[in-house]
C-alpha cells in the first residue's frame, strides 16, 4: 500500500468524520483572526443544537470561575498524533495546534424573554448530547484559546440574536441581560465580554512576561467524571485513553480540588478551591496581583501570605475601613469578604469577569473566616 494512498485514505476518513457532524473537520488557523467562530468549525449552531465536531472534547472543572451566573461549556480540540503533558501541579503543557474553548451561556428564563435568563444552578436540561439544546439556552459567547507557534492567543467572539453565528469582538462587547431566579426576583446587569488586552490580565501566569496560557485545564481542576455521550468516566483518563494527554497517573493518585458546592466536601477544602480559581491566577507570586503580598492559590499556606491578620498594601476605599484582609472567626471586619461583595469599581474583586456580587461564593468565604480561630489583636 503506498504512502500516497494511505494519506488519502486517512484524509477521506477526516472528512467523512467531519460530515457525520453536518461541519467540515476542525480548521486550525495558523496565524490572523478569523472574523466567525464557525470558521474554525469546533463549535457551530446547526439544526437548533451547538453543536461540537468529531475530536472536539468536552470538560468541566471540580470548582468553577464565577462569571455573573453563566453556565459554560468547556471543549479541547488537538491535531491528530499530538498530545498535551501532563504536569501535576500547572498547566498541562499543550502542543501547537491545540484549541481550547469555553461557551458562557446561560438556560433561558421561563417567560420566554430573551434577554431573560435563569439564575440557577441546574444544568440538568442545557445539553443535547454533548452539545447544547438552544430551545433551552441562550449563548452570550465564545471564547478561544488557541495554540500557535508563538504561544497562545485569545479571540472572543459574541453570539447574534438569532443564535446563528458569533463574530470576532476584539473590543469586547456588553449585553444588557435579566437574571431571573426560582422564586421570581430579577437582578438586571450588564454582561461584559472582556477585550483581547483584558483577556491576559488574567490568563497571564507571569506578569512580567504576560504571555497568555489557560487557567483550566490543570490537574486538581479537571480530575472528576464527566458524563460524555458514550457513558460517564473521569476526565483525565477519558484525555488519556482519546491520547490527547500523556504521562498522567492513574486518577487516584493526581492532585483533586474539591467542589466549591458540595456540603459534604470540608469547608477549607471547598473555601480554598474556591480562592485558587478566582483568584489565584492574579493573586500569585509571579500574577498580576504580586505586589500586595496576598496570595490565594492553592499552594499558599495558611498564614499572612493568605491574608491572615495581613494589612492591605494600600488604603482607601477598597479596604471598607477594615484593618486586616482576613480576621480569623471575623468575618465582617475582613476586607476579603468585603471586596468580594462590592460592585463598585476600584473596590470589587475579582476586577474583571463579573458585575454582579456572586451571592453563595461570598457566603461560603465568610463562613470560613467565622470558622477559623486566633486572633489580630496582639498584632493590631
Amino acid at each position: 500500500m503506498s504512502k500516497g494512498w494511505t494519506r488519502a485514505a486517512a484524509l477521506l476518513a477526516l472528512l467523512l468524520a467531519g460530515c457525520q457532524r453536518g461541519m467540515p473537520p476542525v480548521a486550525f488557523h495558523a496565524e490572523g483572526r478569523p472574523p466567525r467562530l464557525s470558521d474554525w468549525h469546533v463549535v457551530e449552531a446547526r439544526g437548533g443544537r451547538l453543536v461540537l465536531n468529531r475530536g472536539v472534547v468536552p470538560y468541566d472543572l471540580n470548582t468553577p470561575l464565577f462569571t455573573d451566573y453563566a453556565h459554560k461549556l468547556r471543549t479541547i480540540w488537538m491535531p491528530r498524533g499530538v498530545s498535551a503533558r501532563y504536569d501535576p501541579d500547572d498547566t498541562f503543557d499543550f502542543p501547537v495546534g491545540t484549541i481550547i474553548s469555553k461557551t458562557f451561556y446561560y438556560p433561558r428564563a421561563a417567560d420566554g424573554t430573551f434577554t431573560h435568563v435563569a439564575r440557577t444552578y441546574d444544568s440538568s436540561k442545557d445539553f443535547a448530547g454533548e452539545g447544547l439544546d438552544l430551545s433551552r439556552v441562550h449563548l452570550v459567547e465564545t471564547r478561544l484559546l488557541v495554540r500557535r507557534a508563538d504561544g497562545w492567543t485569545a479571540l472572543p467572539y459574541v453570539w447574534n440574536d438569532a443564535q446563528t453565528e458569533a463574530t470576532l469582538q476584539r473590543t469586547g462587547a456588553v449585553e444588557p441581560l435579566t437574571l431571573v431566579a426560582d422564586d421570581g426576583s430579577r437582578e438586571d446587569f450588564n454582561y461584559v465580554v472582556p477585550d483581547e488586552s483584558q483577556c491576559a490580565s488574567c490568563h497571564a501566569q507571569d506578569w512580567i512576561s504576560r504571555k497568555v496560557h489557560p487557567i483550566g485545564p490543570k490537574a486538581r481542576h479537571v480530575n472528576k467524571d464527566y458524563a460524555y455521550a458514550g457513558g460517564v468516566e473521569n476526565q483525565l483518563a477519558h484525555l488519556a485513553k482519546l491520547g490527547y494527554l500523556s504521562g498522567a497517573p492513574a486518577p487516584a493518585q493526581a492532585p483533586r480540588d474539591a467542589d466549591w458546592s458540595d456540603p459534604k466536601a470540608p469547608l477549607d477544602a471547598r473555601a480554598r478551591a474556591y480562592l485558587d480559581i478566582n483568584c489565584g491566577h492574579c493573586h500569585n507570586a509571579h500574577g498580576a496581583a504580586n505586589t500586595t503580598g496576598l496570595t490565594l492559590d492553592w499552594r499558599t499556606p495558611e498564614d499572612r501570605h493568605l491574608g491572615l491578620c495581613k494589612p492591605p498594601t494600600a488604603a482607601g476605599q477598597g479596604t471598607g475601613d477594615h484593618l486586616f484582609d482576613i480576621v480569623p472567626g471575623l468575618p465582617d471586619e475582613s476586607i476579603l469578604p468585603f471586596r468580594m461583595a462590592s460592585k463598585e469599581p476600584g473596590v470589587m474583586m475579582p476586577e474583571l469577569g463579573r458585575s454582579t456580587v456572586h451571592r453563595e461564593g461570598v457566603a461560603l468565604i465568610k463562613a470560613w473566616i467565622a470558622a477559623q480561630s486566633g486572633s489580630c489583636v496582639a498584632i493590631h
